[in-house]
């Protein structure tokens, strides 16, 4: 049975829905004709040999200006010029999203489906950073009950008004949303607005989710 005091559960996309471009490094490399080894920057898997990261997590720069810093360094590496973070996306990963969805993730969005629980993305780039074709090849962003994405409407967590505009969507008290981000400074601007937070580590994806469907009074296995 649902419990009442929980009704929604509200994702992060990059690195929470899909792996992170850290984790696919090698995909990256033999998708673009680079040389193993090539791609050397790690965020949150070695923040001490990535300064840009660090500079991000500290607030000097937002998650928009890392990504587009690496998007372009990327594209010098192949001889192209590239503006738009989407550019790195697509080209690394292609046409084919469900290679980089984590499995634990269809896993536990299936489990929350399933119990009766309401379903939201709230993310800062998911078109901008994907591409607006890429939800048309990715099935299972079609469980989801509220989709809002800062592409479209200009407002990036932490900001509350992003959480609030997400808890509008769904209809329900900010007491009800459990969100799960992999950006602690998002997560904090979650429980600012009163919402219940998972902190998702990106080195423990498994462990994460189990988490999340604990506190929803769930499991892989209800």
């Amino acid at each position: 049975m649902t419990d009442p005091k929980t009704q929604a559960l509200v994702l992060d996309f990059g690195g929470v829905i899909s792996r992170t471009l850290f984790e696919t490094h090698h995909l990256t490399e033999a998708a673009l004709g680079l040389a193993p080894g090539t791609l050397t920057w790690q965020g949150p898997f070695d923040p001490s040999m990535d300064p840009l990261w660090r500079d991000m997590q500290a607030d000097k720069i937002t998650e928009r200006d890392y990504w587009l810093q690496r998007t372009r360094e990327v594209g010098h590496l192949v001889g192209e010029h590239w503006d738009k973070m989407e550019t790195l996306v697509q080209r690394a990963r292609g046409a084919d999203p469900d290679a980089v969805t984590r499995p634990e993730a269809i896993a536990a969005i299936q489990a929350a489906k399933a119990a009766g629980y309401k379903l939201a993305v709230l993310s800062n780039e998911l078109d901008l950073f994907y591409g607006a074709a890429f939800r048309a090849r990715l099935p299972l962003l079609n469980l989801f009950d509220v989709i809002v994405d800062a592409t479209y409407t200009g407002i990036l967590k932490p900001d509350a008004r992003a959480y609030l505009a997400c808890q509008e969507q769904l209809g329900i008290a900010a007491h009800q949303c459990l969100f799960v981000d992999d950006q602690l400074r998002n997560i904090e601007g979650a429980r600012r607005v009163g919402w219940q937070t998972v902190h998702f580590d990106v080195m423990q994806p498994a462990a994460s989710y189990r988490q999340a469907l604990r506190l929803l009074g769930t499991s892989l296995e209800s």
